[in-house]
């Protein structure tokens, strides 16, 4: 009988556990500066609105190094060209106005959180998922609203820019509960 090789899950748990404490502090901190400047599309909040998409693909990547040996990272790919594209989507966007960023966006945000409901579901037994399956399950939701209120009479930025600030809190939840698994062997 030949035993079969189960990956460790501790140094795939350790680094997610990093990445997921700054994609929460880069979404916080992101959100904060975002917040106040949500009333107008500017050259500013365009170039900050693009930044978000691209700090996702640089996430993504980092992500699908790191959980190689846990199995495919065939959704992080997509997501990096999900991200790349909402990030050159979000630029053309900005010249149009507010519901052609708010369409964007809303978008991006349902796709972003069907693929993060597909990553974390089979990562579960990493624990520290639950969070992210959240997350995901609420950013298809979000994403349907930011779409939705793009026709308002007078729509603003301020609840897509706000979305960020949930997503911190679950990046923080999921690194916190990911420390266990870090731990073990």
């Amino acid at each position: 009988m030949t035993a079969v090789a189960v990956p460790r899950l501790a140094p795939t748990a350790s680094a997610l556990r990093r990445l997921y404490f700054v994609r929460f502090a880069f979404a916080l901190v992101w959100a904060l500066v975002m917040i106040p400047l949500a009333k107008d599309l500017n050259p500013l909040t365009a170039t900050l609105l693009v930044v978000y998409p691209l700090f996702d693909v640089a996430a993504a990547v980092v992500d699908a190094r790191a959980s190689r040996a846990t199995g495919s990272p065939t959704l992080l790919y997509v997501n990096i060209a999900i991200s790349l594209l909402a990030a050159a989507a979000l630029a053309a966007a900005g010249a149009s106005g507010i519901p052609a960023v708010l369409r964007v966006w809303g978008t991006w945000a349902v796709v972003a959180g069907l693929i993060q409901l597909g990553v974390a579901l089979p990562r579960r037994r990493l624990g520290g998922q639950w969070p992210m399956i959240i997350s995901g399950a609420i950013s298809v939701l979000a994403g349907a609203s930011f779409i939705a209120g793009a026709a308002a009479d007078h729509p603003t930025l301020t609840n897509a820019v706000g979305y960020a600030l949930p997503g911190a809190l679950f990046f923080l939840i999921a690194a916190l509960r990911l420390g266990r698994a870090a731990k073990s062997n």
